[in-house]
């Protein structure tokens, strides 16, 4: 069994996810955008976050740099990709569409929500009728049907028609698209999957999850099987016997990593390269740091997201981003486009603790300064003001204000 010592896995993940090559110069096109999702990615996670830029926005920043903005909406509408439950709610290639039918049927026979029941129990047929209505309006929001809403929880207030249309969506009845106020829009497949996807083979489910942890391994590198069952939240019951087959086909190979007490396995396409020169922001939605247990392991990075957290729990602050350095996650910028007034504010801050001599703080600083002035650029924003919080923000308001 090969050993790695935990600086080559790193680097092996780093490159599996896209950052073993430069930024390319000037503005990225629809082929490089392709190249990251394909080749790396094999998802963007989608969310309702838009303190900087939408989620699924962020890791085509950290990888390409400076790209037109709006691209993988346009890929969406236009067909090439689709949105679906895969890790979270995620855009995918269209050609994965056939991949996730068994997930769509599983979640259709496993039973409805007790909400869906009662529902179905108070208006019989009430789904079908939603079903029949997105097929002769489509395509519709749950704003444009009316029906009677009530409050459900502490943050959505989902009326009948939200609830049937969500659950049409799981089912892959129907797939949706977003509106510019990021609200789905819902149409029925053959308006939105081409022709040829839907009439491409079924795979099994046990053949499909081979696939997705395939690929989850191809886009992960180097990691455990719990890390390659996270990337599509594939449940452990499947990715065992899909991980035996996996091994028998040479796709993946048992190794041992430096300080990792659990087995580690090594994809047959992963790279490892002599050195990793990125230096980004990393979203709290990127693959690269959405597994957290996998960050402590990786990159001995404690991160929680905070926006949940009441204020006066936070550690870092609101919205922060990870800072990734060469092969290290060296500090956290909090971080907010504040549109109107045309300004990116960075309310706070940090680098690691590992980052302690002056020579390593300022190493630090300037690259964070780089990649803000880049951002700023990117989001069309004029300005860029550092509060006084954090371990380096007086390092960083040095550097923002040397000359470029």
């Amino acid at each position: 069994m090969d050993s790695l010592s935990i600086s080559q896995a790193r680097r092996i993940a780093l490159a599996a996810q896209g950052f073993s090559a430069a930024r390319p110069k000037g503005s990225s096109d629809r082929r490089q955008v392709r190249r990251v999702l394909h080749n790396h990615v094999r998802l963007f996670q989608i969310d309702s976050v838009n303190v900087l830029a939408r989620a699924h926005e962020m890791p085509l920043w950290s990888r390409l740099g400076d790209h037109k903005r709006g691209m993988l909406d346009q890929l969406l509408n236009e067909g090439e990709l689709f949105e679906y439950w895969a890790h979270e709610a995620s855009l995918l290639p269209v050609s994965d569409w056939p991949l996730w039918q068994w997930k769509m049927q599983e979640t259709e026979m496993r039973g409805h929500w007790s909400e869906l029941r009662r529902l179905e129990a108070s208006s019989p047929g009430f789904l079908d009728r939603t079903l029949q209505t997105v097929r002769e309006r489509g395509p519709v929001a749950a704003s444009d049907l009316k029906t009677t809403g009530r409050k459900t929880g502490p943050w959505w207030d989902w009326n009948d028609a939200k609830f049937a249309l969500e659950w049409l969506f799981r089912f892959g009845k129907v797939t949706a698209r977003r509106r510019a106020n990021f609200e789905r829009e819902y149409l029925v497949p053959e308006a939105a999957i081409p022709a040829e996807i839907l009439r491409a083979p079924v795979p099994t489910a046990h053949d499909a999850h081979v696939v997705l942890l395939d690929r989850a391994a191809q886009a992960v590198g180097v990691g455990t099987l719990g890390d390659f069952g996270d990337y599509f939240r594939l449940k452990s019951i499947a990715t065992k016997p899909a991980l035996q087959q996996l091994i028998e086909a040479q796709r993946v190979r048992a190794v041992s990593v430096e300080g990792w007490t659990q087995p580690a396995y090594l994809h047959c396409d992963a790279r490892l390269p002599r050195k990793i020169t990125a230096a980004t922001v990393l979203s709290p939605f990127d693959p690269t740091v959405w597994n957290r247990q996998r960050n402590e392991r990786l990159f001995d990075f404690h991160y929680r997201i905070e926006i949940y957290t009441p204020a006066p729990k936070r550690v870092y602050g609101y919205y922060v981003l990870p800072f990734l350095l060469n092969e290290k996650i060296v500090g956290r910028l909090d971080v907010k486009a504040d549109r109107k007034a045309g300004v990116l504010r960075v309310p706070g801050a940090f680098a690691e603790p590992t980052i302690g001599t002056n020579s390593e703080i300022e190493e630090v600083a300037t690259a964070m300064a780089l990649e803000l002035r880049g951002l700023a650029d990117w989001l069309n924003l004029t300005k860029i003001t550092v509060a006084r919080n954090g371990t380096i923000h007086q390092a960083l308001r040095r550097a923002l204000r040397a000359p470029t």
